[in-house]
């Protein structure tokens, strides 16, 4: 069943999601709902999306893998690779990312290039894998919902800026200040003459 995604000022977000205990038939329909939900996203399109975001605090994610959805359950960090100074020269490979729970706000945020993880798919099988570039965005996005943290969180920390995308027409919205009680301010200070085109967005 298509869902409604918790939009950033519920507090769901922002609580430390418990582990599946096991893959029963409650959690094979909440994996149905994060599948039907994402796919029926479309503006803003989305490539992830956390249980927490359709209002199940449960340590459980779907993300697009080429073609196909894949589903993670209690996924565990072996290792993450540290974040690269941005220099001109790699500055190109920066990524926007965004939040379904935050439709049509970006920020050029900085992750490690490469997460291992061990995790349980849909089957319940073991798995170990390693995710690189834009897929280990994604990996990092959701596991940071399923520890009860915004992409927002994250600009804060390495002061980086926040757009808003209206269409074509990129808005600059200065800085974030995150409230106690997880609201959000966001305000509108001006607007660029710049345009992003083929950026990908990690939502």
């Amino acid at each position: 069943m298509i869902k409604k995604v918790v939009e950033a000022e519920n507090p769901i977000l922002r609580r430390t999601s418990k582990p599946v205990g096991k893959i029963d038939k409650k959690i094979l329909l909440l994996i149905s709902d994060l599948k039907e939900t994402l796919l029926a996203h479309k503006n803003p399109e989305g490539v992830g999306l956390a249980a927490p975001q359709i209002g199940k605090n449960l340590r459980v994610f779907a993300m697009r893998d080429g073609e196909k959805l894949k589903i993670i359950i209690n996924p565990e960090i072996i290792s993450v690779s540290k974040i690269k100074t941005i220099t001109k020269k790699n500055n190109k490979d920066e990524i926007l990312e965004g939040c379904l729970s935050i439709p049509h706000y970006y920020g050029p945020l900085r992750r490690g290039k490469e997460i291992k993880i061990k995790y349980l798919n849909e089957k319940g099988e073991r798995v170990t894998e390693t995710f690189k570039d834009f897929p280990a965005q994604i990996v990092q996005h959701e596991i940071d919902h399923l520890n009860g943290f915004l992409f927002v969180d994250r600009l804060l920390e390495q002061k980086q800026p926040l757009y808003q995308i209206n269409g074509d027409e990129v808005v600059y919205t200065g800085r974030i200040d995150v409230e106690k009680g997880s609201k959000i301010k966001i305000q509108v200070l001006d607007k660029l003459e710049t345009y992003f085109k083929g950026i990908k967005l990690v939502l």
